[in-house]
């Protein structure tokens, strides 16, 4: 048996991590697809926001951006203990 020493130029002991890293690159190029089904979008296409809800939601937006929105804590504190006491 015949040994050259440790600088032998067809042995490389990281060959099989560099083969992973590479089919690892490989995996992460291809992307992430999503497809809808016609009738997923035919949903979505009826489901359509309330104009007077949108304009409701655009107002409060409006008072809150300017420092004009009020919270009633009184009616708020009433909403949670309704939500809350009916979930038990």
């Amino acid at each position: 048996m015949k040994i050259n020493g440790p600088n032998q130029t067809n042995f490389n002991p990281y060959k099989n991590n560099i083969q992973k890293q590479t089919d690892l690159k490989k995996d992460i190029a291809q992307q992430d697809q999503l497809q809808i089904s016609k009738q997923a979008k035919k949903l979505q296409e009826n489901v359509k926001p309330n104009a007077e809800r949108a304009a409701y939601v655009q107002d409060i937006k409006k008072s809150v951006e300017s420092g004009e929105y009020q919270v009633d804590p009184e009616k708020t504190a009433k909403k949670m203990i309704a939500f809350w006491t009916k979930q038990l």
